[in-house]
């Protein structure tokens, strides 16, 4: 079962990352269930991925619910709507398609303004035992 949960959180891992660069792929859900996933198989690559440079400070966020940096939303949104303009100017063809994506945008800008904005950066996590929050129950 160890290793079935492993390469699903790899997979996870891979989509994730897909979805910086594809507007319609969701990136968070995919992080969160490898982080998930990690727990169960792996703790080490659980921490490394919250240690990620990139990824980590965003999925810290998601998973200990202290909320977003406002740096982590800065560029989430930037990433996001770079990818929505080229998508609607290059790749849609036609009305509807541009408008589903715009549409989607706007749903994750709402849900990234909304979400919990944490002002200062919280240290790197070195082992799920010392916060609480990460702790499995």
């Amino acid at each position: 079962m160890k290793w079935l949960f492993l390469s699903l959180a790899w997979l996870c891992v891979a989509l994730g990352f897909l979805g910086v660069f594809l507007p319609v792929l969701p990136t968070t859900p995919f992080l969160l269930l490898a982080l998930y996933l990690f727990s169960r198989s792996s703790p080490r690559w659980r921490i490394a991925l919250m240690r990620h440079p990139l990824l980590g400070p965003y999925v810290r966020g998601y998973a200990s619910k202290e909320g977003l940096s406002v740096r982590a939303k800065a560029v989430t949104l930037v990433i996001l709507w770079v990818t929505i303009a080229v998508s609607v100017v290059w790749v849609a063809d036609v009305w509807w398609s541009r408008l589903i994506l715009v549409a989607v945008a706007v749903g994750i800008t709402i849900h990234i303004l909304l979400k919990k904005t944490r002002r200062q950066e919280s240290t790197p996590v070195t082992d799920p035992s010392e916060n609480q929050n990460f702790q499995d129950k």
